[in-house]
Formats: structure tokens, sequence, C-alpha cells
């Protein structure tokens, strides 16, 4: 009994050290959020303790909702796509990978999907995903009713389009749209035509299921708090502390938990990036993306990091402004600015001058080209022939003057873009005068949806992998078109588009409208958007996506 009692003893006495040394070092992270100053060894018995996974950062500005159902911006969706799954999640080599699906099969005619849902993945709180998770929450986003903002994306499933519709027999009859359960772990979708990019689409957030108990049960209030939100994702929110930050922990009944390394991510709203890089170089935060005076001093570190991503960023134009409904203002105002310089001089992140929509480096035809290569520059910079459509506009008009409000986000970097926006069109095209608004995020989200400004600041991250994804953005009842934009001949082609089997004819198709928009200047093109980043060297495995989520957290390792 003495030797028992001695090694109980014992083995008592290591179990607390571990525990002390743990809970210690948890408690002091959480405290400061400083997950750069953990330290790698401690002195417990001797030996090596593990690295805590813990990853800080910081955001731009709060989220703006955390439904799926809701106006998903890039940060939003970020914040979801680590808390919730679709059937199919970006994985590390910018693919669709098994998420709630075990595997799919799709029919000859690429018409019919049945996809196996995996019968271990639970909601946070223990029950089962079910293929009725799916339906349900694809057919709330569908309902005229219930619509999310998003269900655009959903139109190619059968009788989706019917459903929302007035007038048409079907308007209403979610029961009619080609998505059923099958059985409880059986899932079958019934598109219109065939979309080559229709895996993509479920790794986006208003594919995500939603459990129809849980949901209905917090009426109005679900997604408001972490509090009436379940997940089946890699993490769960643990809190939202609206305008701080927000904190995710480690999701233990995520089906593949084993994979996920990091117990808890910390992110905190900055808006400066000043700041930002004091919080990076003091250990606080384990990454940042850096704005243009920032890039000179960093562009050595073995830390930095440039890419271009296929994010294209252009001047939004109300065409029911009295001026900005005359093309040649439109025309005068795209041209007018150094694009090359604003990229060089004002960015310098790794971003380039945008003449297009569609940016290069998302999508390629069935030969390789990319659809960038394929349709060419537009409307490229030309100062005096933009002198001579505004001269033109301004007759057409009768009037000498012109003023206009710039609506931008409320960051350091937006001032210092539109104020060189603004200098070079005032310089350059007389009697125009633009008063900035400087905006935070989900009040200049609101003034957008509301077509509440004169000329908006702003851009688009692609939400899969296909032209389309931009193309669609100007159809003239597309919720994101939020400029009052109507054509009826880039609407015709855009169906066209969306509807025919030949996949040459739709390519051509894309490519035709995208010309036609850029001819009627719907928009003004600025750059497409390079990202420059600082990231610690222990941050392994951070994934950043060409589109749907902008960052994977899933694979985050820390590694000192």
């Amino acid at each position: 009994m003495a030797k028992k009692t001695k090694w109980l003893v014992v083995l008592l006495g290591l179990m607390l050290v571990v525990l002390v040394g743990c809970y210690g070092k948890e408690d002091n992270s959480a405290g400061s959020s400083t997950g750069g100053n953990s330290t790698d060894k401690e002195a417990t018995d001797g030996r090596e303790s593990a690295v805590i996974q813990e990853l800080h950062l910081v955001a731009g500005g709060d989220l703006t909702t955390m439904s799926s159902l809701g106006s998903v911006d890039a940060l939003a969706v970020t914040a979801m796509n680590s808390v919730f799954e679709g059937l199919y999640r970006i994985g590390p080599e910018n693919t669709p990978v098994p998420g709630m699906a075990a595997s799919y099969e799709v029919s000859e005619d690429g018409t019919v999907y049945t996809f196996k849902l995996r019968e271990d993945a639970l909601w946070s709180n223990g029950t089962p995903v079910t293929a009725h998770d799916f339906v349900y929450a694809w057919k709330r986003a569908i309902n005229p009713e219930t619509q999310a903002i998003y269900s655009y994306l959903m139109l190619d499933i059968k009788n989706a389009a019917n459903v929302q519709t007035e007038g048409d027999p079907l308007f209403g009859k979610v029961d009619e749209i080609g998505i059923k359960a099958l059985n409880d772990y059986t899932l079958e979708v019934q598109l219109n035509a065939p979309i080559p990019y229709f895996l993509s689409l479920t790794t986006y957030a208003p594919f995500f299921p939603l459990n129809e108990e849980f949901t209905e049960a917090q009426g109005d209030q679900y997604a408001l708090e972490a509090a009436n939100m379940i997940y089946n994702g890699p993490f769960i929110m643990e809190s939202w502390q609206h305008g701080q930050g927000w904190t995710f922990v480690k999701n233990e009944n995520y089906w593949d938990k084993d994979a996920v390394k990091l117990t808890k991510i910390t992110q905190k709203i900055v808006k400066d990036t000043a700041t930002a890089v004091n919080l990076y170089e003091a250990g606080e935060i384990d990454t940042t993306e850096l704005s243009s005076e920032y890039v000179a001093q960093y562009k050595d570190s073995p830390e930095y990091s440039t890419f271009l991503k296929p994010n294209t960023y252009f001047i939004r134009m109300n065409h029911e402004n009295k001026f900005l409904a005359n093309k040649n203002i439109r025309k005068a105002i795209d041209m007018a600015w150094d694009k090359q310089g604003f990229a060089d001089v004002i960015l310098q992140d790794g971003s380039i001058p945008a003449y297009y929509l569609v940016p290069q480096g998302l999508s390629t035809d069935e030969n390789g080209v990319d659809f960038r290569q394929a349709n060419g520059d537009m409307n490229k910079t030309d100062i005096e022939a933009a002198k001579k459509a505004w001269a033109t506009g301004l007759q057409e008009l009768r009037v000498d003057k012109v003023n206009l409000e710039f609506l931008t986000y409320d960051r350091a970097e937006s001032k210092k873009a539109a104020e060189f926006i603004k200098n070079q069109l005032e310089t350059n095209l007389a009697g125009l005068e633009l008063t900035i608004n400087m905006q935070p995020n989900k009040q200049k989200l609101a003034l957008e949806g509301a077509v509440d400004y004169d000329l908006d600041y702003g851009g688009w991250g692609p939400d899969y992998q296909d032209p389309m994804t931009y193309i669609d953005l100007f159809e003239s009842t597309a919720y994101y078109n939020q400029s009052h934009y109507k054509n009826a001949e880039v609407d015709a082609l855009i169906k066209q588009a969306k509807t025919t089997a030949n996949i040459k004819e739709r390519w051509q198709l894309m490519q035709q409208a995208e010309k036609l928009m850029m001819e009627d200047v719907a928009f003004a093109p600025t750059f497409q958007k390079g990202v420059s980043r600082l990231k610690k060297p222990y941050v392994k495995n951070l994934y950043e996506h060409p589109f749907s989520a902008d960052i994977s957290y899933k694979w985050v390792e820390i590694d000192k």
C-alpha cells in the first residue's frame, strides 16, 4: 500500500503542475491578447510543453452579420467559413474539398447532383447535421417571404426563379424547388442547366445548412449574438463584442476536429494600419495586411509577402443621378485620372490598374486561356479624351458645374485613395466638385443597398470561380447592381449565358456582356487588388483564397 500511495501522490503532483502551467498560460494570453509573446517551453517537470494554439488577428470593421441569409461582405464570409460548413469547403489548393458531403454523383447531362452526407457530422449542440438542414436552409433562402440577398446564386436550381417571380404559377411554392432529402443523409439537387462551377457554389455562405428546430426557436434573434447560433464548422463563436471584436474556439463536435490545431482565434477591431502594425511588432497579433506607407519599410522582411487577388475595385455610379445619367459625364470620370499612378504611388501593395470588370487570374476557358487575356483592356486612361467627353456632357446637360458626393470607407487608406481620385478628377474636369463622405462599413453597406450616393468607392471579391460572379453584378434586377444601371441587351446576354449548355458559347456571351457594360460605362473600374501581408513565421498553413472565403483558419497551426 505504501508504494501505491507514494506513486499516486507523485502522479497527482505531476498532474497539478501541468494543469497550473496550462491554465496560467491561457489566462495570460487571453488577458493581454499577446499570442506572439507566449513562450515555446515551460519549466514544468523538465519536459517541453505543447505550444499554445491561439491565433490573434485584427479586422478593419465589425461583422455586418453572422446569418448566412444576410448581406455577406468579405469579412462576414470569412467569419462564417470558420464556424459553419457547407457540402464542400474551399481547400488549401483553392479547390472544393468535402465538408458535410462525403461524396457526390452527377447525372450524365450535368443537371442532377446527389450528395451523400457524412453520418458523423454534428451541430455544436450535439444534434446530427442532415440533408433536411440543407433543404430547410436553401428553401428559406429562396422563399420570397424570407428571401436571402444572395438567393440569386440559387436561381439555377430547378423552379427557384419561378418561386421568386410574382405572377408565375409557382410563385411562393417552395416545395416545387428542385431540392430534396432522399433520406437523412442523401441530398438531391436538380438544376435547370449544367453549371460548371456548382460545386464551388456549395462552399459559399448562402449554401450553408440551418438546423430548423434551433433556427425557428430563435425567431428574429437568430444570429444576432453568439448565443443565438449553433455551429457545424471547425470553430464556434465564443463571444461577439459588437464594435470591439469576437472570439472563436475549437468546435469539439466538428467531424474533422483532428485536423484543427487552433484552440482559439481572437479578432479585435482595428481600423488603421498604424495601430495594427504596432500590435504586430509588439507580438500581440500574428498577421496583418499592410497599406502603402508600410510596404517600403517591410518589403525586404522574410515576414512580408504580396500577391494579386482576383478582386476588382470600382467606382459605382448612381445612374439615376441627373449628371451621372449622362454617358459622356460617366466616361469622363472613368478616364480622367491616372490609375497606374494610383496603384504605384497610393496603393503600393501589388495592386494593378483595372480597365475591366472580370479580373485576371480568376478563370480560364476550355483551352486554358484566361478570361482577361481573351477580352483585353478597355477604357484606358486618356485625359484629353476625358476632357472632350466632359465638355460634351456639360453641353448636353446645359450646365457648367457638377457637384457630386463620393462615398467611401472610414479608414485612413480609403480616405487617401478618395482624396487622390478627387484631386485628379477636379484638376482634369473643369467645373467638377467632389465631396468625400466617409462611413463605417455597416453604414456604407446600407447606403449602397439603398443606392443613396452619387459615386461609391467599392469593389467585389468572387463568390465562386467563374466570370459570372462579376458579370451578373450589373444585371438590372440583381441586388448587388446597387447603381440603377439597366441595359436590356446586357440582361439578355446574361440570361443566355446562364441557360446555354454550350461552354464555348457561354464564354463568348459573358465576354460580350462585359464589353457592352464597359462601353456603357456602367461603372468606373479602379484597380485589381494586391495584398501585402506581414505574418509571423510560426503561423503555418494560413490559406488565402481567390474566391469564396478570403482566408481559411481550419488548418492553421502555431509552430514555434
